[in-house]
């Protein structure tokens, strides 16, 4: 008899312990296990919550419990993935194109003086001229030209009107190459905008806005720089040579005024290949 009792007494413990294991397992999300005025019940977590609503900041956030595949956003033929973070992305190039078409100051590439012939290959731009038996080719690519304006801004915690901010000017390095008749090989200059060199003061001496970085001799033809030939690093150069050198490319061509004039058509360049980018990423997201 006390045995049974024992054994009934167990059984009761077992189930009232399996009760309780199977609460705690159960989701606390679970509506059964929980109610409004319990002060243990925890909040969603903030991706689950900003998954299953709009959210405060954003309309176009993917829904956690709606078929994407039910309800698309965007139909079209292509049978590629739309969603409505889509069609917002896409609106938003839409109204960035017009801006940018907006504050484009010409279509048109502006012309170098000199005589100087322009051939473009996509990002990168050809400059060439002849001069008494000479080839001069100057060669550039607008990609990551922009300098960064924003580093002195963010330090002085300051932030400028429209009004106030300064133009956004493309200052690419840029390759000159001289070649003479005859000659197995060209000198080559490697030539940079350093920042502190930019602007000129008033009532000061002009100063040269374009720096020489390297000059070596490369095989003629050659579009690639080749490393096995010696390159003179202008770092450490004799003051003397460099400003030899400097003269040596004005005498061609290649002096302040050109140095000018390159910004402007790379600036120009450059404002357009952007355009031309979100033209491509907006139909590229439209499926156009």
């Amino acid at each position: 008899m006390l045995k049974s009792v024992v054994r009934a007494v167990g059984a009761a413990v077992r189930l009232s312990s399996a009760t309780t294991s199977t609460a705690r397992a159960l989701p606390l999300g679970c509506p059964t296990l929980r109610s409004p005025s319990s002060a243990t019940t925890r909040p969603f977590t903030r991706s689950l919550w900003m998954l299953n609503n709009n959210g405060a900041s954003s309309g176009y956030r993917p829904k956690l419990f709606r078929s994407q595949m039910l309800n698309p956003s965007v139909s079209c033929g292509c049978g590629g993935l739309h969603t409505e973070g889509d069609k917002a992305f896409g609106d938003f190039l839409s109204d960035e194109i017009k801006e940018e078409r907006k504050i484009q100051k010409s279509k048109v590439l502006p012309k170098m003086s000199g005589g100087w012939e322009l051939e473009m290959n996509g990002t990168e731009a050809k400059l060439t001229r002849s001069v008494a038996g000479e080839k001069i080719t100057v060669t550039f690519n607008v990609n990551n030209s922009i300098p960064p304006n924003f580093e002195e801004e963010a330090e002085q915690g300051q932030q400028k009107s429209a009004e106030e901010e300064a133009d956004i000017v493309s200052t690419p390095n840029f390759v000159v190459d001289v070649t003479k008749q005859g000659a197995k090989h060209s000198l080559v200059f490697d030539c940079h905008f350093p920042e502190d060199e930019m602007s000129h003061g008033e009532g000061e001496e002009e100063s040269d806005i374009f720096a020489i970085r390297e000059v070596s001799f490369q095989p003629e033809g050659d579009s690639e720089w080749k490393e096995t030939s010696y390159t003179l690093n202008t770092d450490s150069l004799d003051w003397a040579l460099y400003d030899h050198l400097m003269d040596f490319l004005a005498d061609r061509g290649i002096d302040n005024t050109f140095a000018d004039e390159l910004t402007e058509l790379s600036t120009a360049v450059e404002h357009q290949e952007y355009i031309k980018f979100l033209e491509d990423l907006q139909g590229f997201i439209k499926c156009n």
